[in-house]
């Protein structure tokens, strides 16, 4: 044991890496204890201040202790700051590091405005393959990941989902196969949208549907940026419920469209006005309700959660948009 009670444990993402973990619950202290190769050791680094943030919404800044090279790989991601003679890692700085969570980083798409429908909007980069994102939930003891549906049985199994009367009575997509077949193809070749499958430990639980607010149906009914971004979600495994998973799988679908998009200000949803659960989930995980639009098929809620209040308030962390959540520190300390 170290001062303040903190656990001087070296065992974790990486146990080649000797880390001694120091200081108090608000201000860890991070020490390399040996000589590490610096890719390792930032990766080591990284791991360990994702841990202590992940469910404690209290600690304001994470001091690091490391030889040169790898404060300065630190600083180069973007996930730490100087202060005095060394360099500490800020929460804010760090969950917006894509390259912790995204297995394959792509550069922010060069702005080129273009116009569908009318609609003037940056032309979009092309559709990614694979695994988009991946987080491990420390409360479940799982992990959380994203993937293109690119699979064998991926159309099947989203087929079977739509035909179930439970998520046919929102999404009102029941269909044969090669119809969904053709459904699929047709988002995966539109830019403006990009239909995953999420996943806990690798098993699709869900679908989800994203798209570029400014060329959805939702674009002329409010003033959406040039990069906000919306979603739609199907539950498909029934077994996938309660406040743990919901609390994993939502927050992390949201941090992944942050981290695909650094110019992304504003995520937005449109739940039926009168999905009441659905729309309460919301609520307790960050958005608000800014307005009712109606659609020729449904009468929505249009909700949005912006940036600066998912990194401010930490929003990956169960609980915080709660009105008695624990107070959070300043976002920058002094």
């Amino acid at each position: 044991m170290s001062r303040d009670g903190m656990h001087d444990d070296t065992a974790h993402a990486d146990a080649r890496v000797p880390l001694a973990l120091e200081g108090t619950r608000e201000v860890p202290v991070i020490r390399l204890a040996g000589s590490v190769e610096p890719a390792a050791a930032v990766d080591a680094i990284l791991a360990r201040a994702e841990a202590l943030t992940a469910e404690d919404t209290r600690v304001l800044r994470i001091a690091v202790t490391a030889d040169p090279a790898t404060t300065g790989r630190l600083l180069d991601l973007g996930a730490a700051r100087r202060s005095g003679d060394g360099v500490e890692i800020l929460p804010g700085l760090l969950w917006q590091c894509a390259a912790r969570w995204l297995p394959a980083v792509r550069p922010p798409f060069p702005e080129l405005f273009t116009a569908t429908d009318g609609r003037r909007h940056p032309l979009r980069p092309g559709t990614p393959a694979g695994t988009v994102y991946a987080r491990a939930i420390p409360w479940l003891g799982r992990t959380v990941s994203f993937r293109t549906m690119t699979e064998p049985g991926d159309v099947a199994l989203f087929s079977a989902w739509m035909n179930d009367p439970r998520v046919a009575a929102i999404w009102q997509e029941t269909g044969t196969l090669a119809a969904h077949a053709a459904y699929i193809a047709k988002l995966q070749s539109d830019p403006a949208t990009l239909p995953l499958f999420g996943c806990l430990d690798g098993k699709p639980f869900g679908y989800f549907e994203l798209y570029w607010a400014r060329e959805s149906r939702l674009g002329p009914l409010y003033e959406a940026g040039p990069y906000d971004r919306g979603w739609h979600v199907a539950i498909g495994d029934e077994a996938v419920r309660g406040r743990p998973v919901l609390s994993a799988w939502l927050p992390s679908l949201m941090h992944y469209l942050l981290l695909d998009e650094p110019r992304t200000q504003r995520i937005v949803g449109e739940p039926r006005a009168d999905h009441a659960q659905q729309i309460r989930n919301l609520h307790a995980s960050g958005f608000a309700t800014i307005a009712t639009v109606d659609f020729p098929h449904k009468r929505a809620a249009l909700v949005a959660l912006s940036r600066e209040h998912f990194v401010r308030d930490r929003l990956w962390v169960p609980g915080a948009a709660a009105a008695d959540a624990a107070p959070r520190p300043p976002a920058v300390p002094a």
